[in-house]
């Protein structure tokens, strides 16, 4: 019987999180950790998800799953009661808010269905398939799926206008070691969104301030990465985490994460994604740091990830 297997990476915001819906330049990066999927005809459609993952994230994003599969179908048209098809899901990426579990589900799924169906789809094509399945949850900034997708550190800015987007390879002067802690909450990204988008319109002076701070901050930081000025990357991770914390994006287990890593020398943190929960980021340049880092964090009974971007 055919199979078809397909990849998408998970991925992590350096700087920009919320910022990017409104047209802001992000720094993303893709990690190792990805998720798989494997396709094959069936008797019924069935779509099976052995992924690792905080305990309440499938439950959470079961409803944005389903509107993120039927759009997904509905765009490749795909038409699963007519060609059952069982998808199953697996791979070391660790599901929850602020890794890109969303879009690195989709994107393994679309190259899935692609290698079942010999349709010899593009990166560019496969890229487009995943954004359009990420719009399960509002209107997606398309780092996602771009980072899933293609891999590598990019600069991204969305065009407001409906055109195509800046996307820009950043070519870093040396390799960065991070930790990636989680703290267990998984939030719905739809809901976070429309929070953010109630608070700007409540006080459109606040957030006129905290996205002009963002701007400069955001050219400074790539600056900073593409001369290998860590120093300066550590000062603008917190800079950028205040901003996020100002725009009610944090949490207090976020905060206490951030707390234990500068505690054991890490000089920056910051949370990455959606927020309110999901992963928190820490800067920990060299081996050595990371792992003093992702001991005392773990110590604290959090999961944590060390990888290495750029």
């Amino acid at each position: 019987m055919p199979k078809g297997r397909g990849e998408g990476f998970g991925k992590t915001i350096l700087f920009g999180e919320h910022f990017a819906v409104y047209g802001l330049p992000v720094i993303a990066s893709a990690i190792a950790d990805k998720t798989v999927a494997v396709t094959e005809p069936a008797e019924k459609y069935e779509l099976i998800d052995n992924r690792p993952a905080t305990p309440d994230y499938k439950e959470k994003k079961k409803g944005e799953m389903e509107r993120s599969m039927n759009l997904l179908l509905e765009y490749m048209d795909i038409d699963v009661k007519r060609d059952p098809v069982k998808i199953t899901l697996s791979g070391n990426l660790y599901c929850t808010s602020g890794v890109g579990a969303s879009a690195a589900m989709a994107t393994a799924i679309a190259r899935a269905l692609s290698d079942l169906y010999k349709l010899n789809l593009t990166d560019e094509q496969i890229n487009r398939i995943a954004y359009e399945a990420e719009k399960a949850t509002g209107t997606p900034s398309g780092i996602d799926n771009t980072c899933s997708t293609f891999g590598g550190i990019i600069w991204f800015v969305k065009n407001m206008e409906g055109g195509r987007n800046t996307i820009e390879a950043i070519k870093m002067a040396k390799p960065l070691d991070i930790v990636l802690a989680n703290t267990g909450i998984s939030q719905d990204t739809r809901t976070v969104l429309e929070d953010v988008r109630k608070n700007k319109e409540a006080d459109p002076e606040k957030y006129s301030r905290i996205f002009n701070e963002y701007r400069e901050l955001a050219y400074e930081a790539r600056r900073a990465l593409e001369a290998g000025d860590f120093d300066k990357t550590a000062e603008l991770i917190n800079r950028n985490h205040e901003l996020l914390r100002e725009m009610t994006l944090s949490c207090n287990e976020a905060e206490k994460i951030i707390k234990t890593a500068k505690e054991s020398g890490a000089p920056a943190g910051k949370i990455t994604g959606t927020g309110r929960g999901g992963y928190v980021i820490l800067f920990t340049p060299g081996k050595e740091l990371q792992e003093n880092v992702a001991k005392a964090i773990e110590k604290k009974g959090y999961m944590v990830m060390k990888t290495t971007i750029g």
